[in-house]
Formats: C-alpha cells, structure tokens, sequence
C-alpha cells in the first residue's frame, strides 16, 4: 500500500467514526443512556485521532471538509433509515450537492 494512501484511508475511517458517534449521541438520549454514551466517546476518541493523524499528511481545508462531509453524508441517510428522519427533495438535493464538494475536493 502507497504511504500517500494511507492518510486518505484514515481519513475515511475517521469520517465513518464521526457518523458511529453522531448516531450514539442520538441514541444516549442527552447521556442519559449509559452504552450508547459510552460509545460515543470511544467512537469519538477514534474519529478525533484518526482526523489528527489525516491532517498531519493532508491539507487542513480539505481533509476536515471531506471528514465532516462523510459525517454529514452518513448521519443524515442513516438518520434517515434508523430514525425515521424526513426524506424530501430539499434534503436529497442537498447531499448530493455535498457529495459533489467532497469528490470536487479530492480531484482538486
């Protein structure tokens, strides 16, 4: 595997933590649930490390926009099939206009 790969890669999984912590933070109901609380601050702990070793290698700008967007991308389908969130036109159009910026800021 190329060592220029690898930043990348944790960045990615550091995107996907963010969207696991995002998800126990709903569901610690305001940690007043103790596993889904926990699991929040280990997921975030992993997100947060993983982001700090992606923006030691990437630019700054674009590795965070590209960690919260795959946050963003996540949390909001996931939302939307777990916790039966609203789907409408608005919502589809906006994440694939994120989508776009974070395949736009990859090729750049």
């Amino acid at each position: 595997m190329s060592p220029t790969l690898i930043p990348w890669i944790s960045l990615v999984f550091a995107g996907l933590f963010e969207v696991a912590w995002a998800l126990a933070l709903k569901a610690s109901h305001g940690f007043s649930r103790p596993l889904p609380s926990i699991v929040f601050v280990a997921t975030l702990a992993v997100s947060m490390g993983l982001l700090a070793y992606a923006v030691k290698h990437l630019p700054l700008g674009t590795a965070y926009a590209i960690w919260v967007g795959i946050g963003t991308l996540g949390t909001v389908l996931l939302g939307i099939v777990w916790f039966h969130e609203p789907m409408n036109l608005w919502r589809v159009l906006s994440v694939l206009l994120i989508l776009a910026g974070i395949v736009g800021l990859k090729l750049g």
